[in-house]
């Protein structure tokens, strides 16, 4: 039983699963909007708008507890200086999820998420 398990699987293991959402997190945030299944969207969205947040709040220990999940500068720098200002009246919700429809090889539900 999963009682009391956050996250979903992805049906892969801890190490590829966080190496997806950090590569998703780090695309997401350098190109503004994404396309991919719904799965990762779902799993990926409160992890970047927990980033966000954080970043709202631009000091020196909210950098190094960003870049320390990014791993990744220039996503680092964009989200302290060009995103997190843009939300600073905003309270949360920073994305946005848009559904497009099944893929057409294997029929995954596609979506676009981007920032609001």
């Amino acid at each position: 039983m999963r009682h009391r398990k956050k996250g979903k699987i992805l049906g892969r293991k801890i190490g590829p699963r966080r190496a997806l959402l950090k590569s998703l997190a780090v695309n997401f945030l350098l190109k503004e909007k994404i396309k991919t299944t719904e799965a990762k969207a779902k799993a990926i969205k409160p992890i970047v708008e927990k980033l966000i947040t954080r970043a709202k709040k631009n000091n020196l220990a909210n950098y190094r507890e960003i870049n320390s999940f990014l791993q990744n500068r220039t996503a680092t720098k964009k989200l302290l200086e060009e995103i997190a200002p843009r939300y600073k009246e905003r309270s949360g919700g920073y994305c946005r999820l848009i559904k497009l429809g099944p893929r057409k090889g294997d029929a995954a539900e596609m979506v676009i998420l981007e920032l609001v």
